[in-house]
């Protein structure tokens, strides 16, 4: 990359210092975070067509609360969303029952233009692990409705969590018959952790469904806005949506692909329109998602990594990946495959690179050593243990992994190490294949120790890897102890006091809208004993 790409670390120095007009990028109004007024909403309105398009959603189940989500679009892939340019009132209730004879909590929000008419409601005051209903009324109209469930209390002895990790869900590249197998589930929550939406166009010759419209090559807000209308649209998902809550990390792709925090990946945008960019991606991210507006993005930056308890048998950790790393590193000779594997680049041993930025290490080490439930989960984008491909000559490392932030890494196994944090299992996703592995504390020596467990899910519908790339991957890696590109699918976990079982399950027939699924391997960790063993 040389000059074409400057360090990240010097971008990030200028970037705060407030040397370019991007600096202002910074002070942008927290949009998500005030809320709108409702003085002025249109109440009496009646709209020309089904405003609930886009379904409902739920996500972040607390002991006491819940995220609740819909977008008012009855024209959901044109500029607008087909929406009045003015505020909107929106009733919302939550009951115990589905005919919603039981209401529990009810009030009203706004849906606002300039948040595309998405509504996001934190919804307290709620009984801790019971299952709740909602739904929401604008204009005469009265959305589908969602099931939904809050966590159990903190101090609650929990004897089972069930929990489905998926990723990946590349629009052209199949159907979503994943999320209608999970839709059905009997689940706790859905863990998603990235590339919800694809912003790339798929070769032509790969395309089982087209993007009507194409991703704008402009990277604008309505760009964003309208291609996540337009993932919402899949009957499929909009049902795993509404039956249950959800986890949710983003990844590269609801960006730019392969981008790393300041940078884009192929030179096109300087630092200031990369910016623009990103807020854009950001914005949309997050009108379209059930995320808590404590969160919400403030131009392009935005605080997404945190964490949740499932009373006394689990802690779980979700982190950002993508935001806060520094910039790929070496090229000319080092670099193949269109710069995403590297050879020879000892620039990557650098300490001072990060996959999460420094506060992030610290704070999950942090709450790692704090952590006091019976499991500790991280959630990330991809996929932590070594799999890089064995040469005569010297390994290929993927540029756009934890392999090319080998120290950033050893950070990140030391405070899993510490005596007080036993039982931790990492996730991932990403990298479009199963895995299950073990973590050594010093993932590139056989034989440190094993700490902790790790599971990688395949892609919803996003291609993998070749069954030669596989092979040799597996061949290089001995820790990589189940390996799968060839299918497509999700991970189903059933967590207890005493063990963990990882289902991976999986279809050769995504491109199929009535493939079915079937399990694949199933794999088990042992409380008290780390690394995964075959079932």
């Amino acid at each position: 990359m040389g000059a074409r790409i400057i360090g990240a670390a010097m971008q990030r120095r200028a970037f705060l210092s407030g040397a370019t007009s991007a600096a202002a990028l910074w002070a942008w109004t927290r949009l998500f975070a005030q809320p709108v007024r409702a003085d002025g909403a249109l109440r009496h309105w009646h709209a020309p067509a089904d405003l609930f398009t886009l379904g409902v959603a739920s996500g972040e189940p607390r002991p006491g609360s819940v995220v609740i989500w819909t977008r008012l679009a009855p024209q959901p892939l044109q500029p607008g969303g087909g929406m009045p340019p003015q505020s909107v009132a929106v009733r919302w209730e939550v009951a115990d029952d589905p005919r919603f004879a039981r209401i529990v909590r009810q009030g009203e929000a706004v849906a606002d233009p300039s948040r595309a008419h998405s509504v996001h409601v934190e919804v307290d005051g709620l009984q801790p692990g019971r299952h709740y209903h909602y739904r929401f009324m604008a204009a005469g109209q009265s959305s589908p409705i969602g099931r939904t469930r809050t966590a159990p209390a903190f101090d609650a002895d929990v004897d089972r969590l069930r929990f489905a990790l998926a990723s990946c869900q590349h629009y052209e590249m199949g159907y979503y018959t994943a999320h209608r197998e999970i839709a059905h589930q009997d689940i706790d929550f859905v863990l998603f952790v990235g590339d919800y939406i694809y912003e790339t166009p798929t070769l032509a010759m790969l395309q089982v469904r087209r993007h009507q419209p194409a991703f704008g090559q402009g990277f604008t807000l309505t760009d964003y806005r309208t291609h996540h209308a337009l993932y919402k649209l899949d009957a499929d998902l909009r049902a795993c949506h509404a039956t249950h809550p959800w986890l949710l990390m983003w990844d590269d792709h609801e960006v730019r692909n392969d981008y790393d925090g300041l940078i884009d990946p192929e030179g096109d945008f300087p630092l200031e329109r990369f910016m623009q960019v990103r807020a854009a991606a950001f914005q949309a991210y997050f009108e379209h998602m059930p995320i808590s507006p404590t969160r919400a993005p403030v131009g392009p930056r935005a605080h997404l990594h945190h964490q949740l308890a499932w009373g006394q048998l689990a802690d779980l950790w979700l982190l950002d990946t993508r935001q806060f790393r520094d910039g790929n590193v070496c090229g000319g000779a080092s670099t193949l495959w269109r710069r995403r594997a590297l050879w020879r680049c000892s620039e990557i041993e650098a300490a001072e690179r990060s996959m999460l930025g420094g506060e992030q290490e610290a704070w999950i080490a942090a709450r790692l050593a704090a952590s006091t439930g019976h499991w500790r989960f991280i959630a990330q984008t991809t996929q932590v243990a070594p799999g890089l491909f064995g040469t005569p000559f010297g390994s290929l490392t993927y540029a756009d992994g934890w392999d090319a932030f080998p120290q950033a890494r050893e950070r990140l196994m030391a405070a899993i190490a510490q005596p007080r944090v036993p039982d931790v299992v990492v996730l991932g996703g990403d990298v479009h294949r199963h895995v299950a592995a073990n973590l050594r504390q010093h993932p590139r020596q056989g034989d440190s120790r094993i700490i902790a467990s790790e599971f990688v899910t395949s892609s919803i519908s996003s291609k993998g890897l070749s069954e030669l790339m596989i092979a040799w991957m597996k061949r290089s890696n001995p820790d990589l102890l189940h390996l799968r590109g060839d299918e497509r699918g999700y991970c189903l976990f059933d967590v207890t006091p005493r063990q963990l079982q990882c289902e991976f399950r999986g279809t050769l027939h995504p491109v199929r809208a009535d493939s079915r699924f079937r399990t694949q391997a199933t794999y088990v960790v042992e409380r008290g004993v780390a690394g995964p063993q075959k079932a």
